[in-house]
């Protein structure tokens, strides 16, 4: 996640199964949580493709095969380049399950017309049953926060191929993991945007400006996504830049059973909800605090499991929680990440989240060694 990641990047996925380490589960709810019944996480190959690329942030599990996709590989986003610089990351490769082998999927120009600043690939990233990616950027030409470019959100074909762009004054340094209703020829996609008057100074003042767009789109038959309409559902949440994680800001959005939007208010240390989030026409503000602290220490991603709870990644220590979006009990927390160069150990590694379609299981990804990694 920080630009202090100098590790090498070769993985061997028979290294090592590591044993995971519960730190904390509430008795009340044991049984019913996920977190508990994971016993190992295993490396299973590296992030960085031929071109140096690291950092791995977005992480989504292929809904469909399509092109050169093939239904369960997971896609990975990298944000830096190979000189590690912030920002810069052009590359998406594509992790094959069924036969353990990693390949490029997309390698997008440093810049691109209707994309302003260029290209940094965010964890802002889904793949549409369709076959179309759509990912994030939020670009810097130094990898720096002091020349931060507005960003796009780029769409892609199913073979990488760069298809065109979404951007626009809603969209200013598309963020977080995105959330997305898809019915096929249509979808509702979910996204932060963290870089509303950030600036370019680099200075760490908190924003309190960023907001959830969600983007309504219509998917012709063999043609790109079309953008009907485009709502902000939620803002005033807080944003800023750091010279360590580049952007801090809500990253993590995940969609509940009764339709409301969970978002991670990163700098006020809390998980938010958003009601009727798909089909709202105004903001909800800041929302309704689900949970705060805790176990929570600046949450990032975040995914929901097979047993409807939340899991929120943090960014300040290599710890997974599990929280009960019903009640906002925090119900277990587990050790994925403990590099010991870190203080606490894990902190600023993890960022990129996504649940295995077995229910099992689920990837995430360690920035430190430019890995994907699996908890089951």
């Amino acid at each position: 996640m920080a630009v202090r990641n100098q590790q090498s990047s070769t993985i061997l996925p028979a290294m090592a199964v590591f044993g995971l380490a519960l730190i904390a589960s509430a008795p009340a709810k044991a049984d019913a949580a996920f977190l508990p019944g994971l016993k190992k996480h295993q490396l299973l190959t590296s992030t960085s493709p031929d071109n140096g690329d690291q950092n791995p942030y977005a992480l989504v599990v292929a809904p469909a095969s399509a092109g050169s996709v093939r239904k369960n590989d997971v896609l990975i986003g990298n944000f830096n380049n190979k000189g590690n610089l912030q920002g810069t990351g052009s590359t998406i490769v594509d992790y094959r399950p069924s036969t353990g082998q990693m390949s490029v999927f997309a390698a997008t120009p440093a810049s691109l017309p209707g994309c302003p600043g260029g290209v940094g690939l965010t964890t802002a990233m889904t793949m549409l049953k369709s076959g179309w990616v759509i990912v994030g950027s939020a670009p810097s030409t130094d990898g720096t926060s002091k020349t931060l470019g507005q960003g796009c959100l780029i769409v892609l074909d199913s073979f990488g191929k760069v298809a065109g762009t979404i951007a626009g004054p809603e969209i200013n340094d598309p963020w977080g993991n995105m959330a997305v209703i898809d019915n096929g020829d249509t979808a509702k996609l979910f996204v932060s945007n963290v870089g509303f008057d950030i600036g370019t100074s680099g200075a760490p003042t908190v924003h309190d400006k960023a907001t959830v767009l969600r983007i309504d789109l219509s998917i012709p038959d063999g043609k790109p996504p079309v953008v009907t309409e485009k709502t902000v559902i939620a803002d005033g949440l807080a944003s800023q830049a750091d010279p360590g994680v580049f952007l801090i800001g809500p990253t993590g959005l995940a969609l509940g059973s009764q339709g409301q939007l969970y978002i991670s208010d990163a700098i006020g240390n809390r998980v938010v909800s958003i009601p009727d989030a798909a089909s709202r026409t105004s903001s909800a503000g800041t929302g309704k605090e689900i949970a705060k602290g805790g176990f929570l220490n600046r949450p990032l991603a975040l995914a929901t499991a097979p047993n409807g709870n939340l899991l929120v990644i943090n960014g300040l220590d290599g710890f997974v929680v599990e929280v009960d979006p019903d009640g906002g009990k925090q119900l277990a927390r587990r050790l994925i990440d403990g590099d010991q160069a870190q203080s606490p150990p894990g902190s600023g590694d993890l960022f990129g989240i996504a649940i295995n379609p077995d229910g099992k299981s689920f990837y995430y990804v360690e920035d430190d060694i430019n890995a994907l990694v699996e908890a089951k």
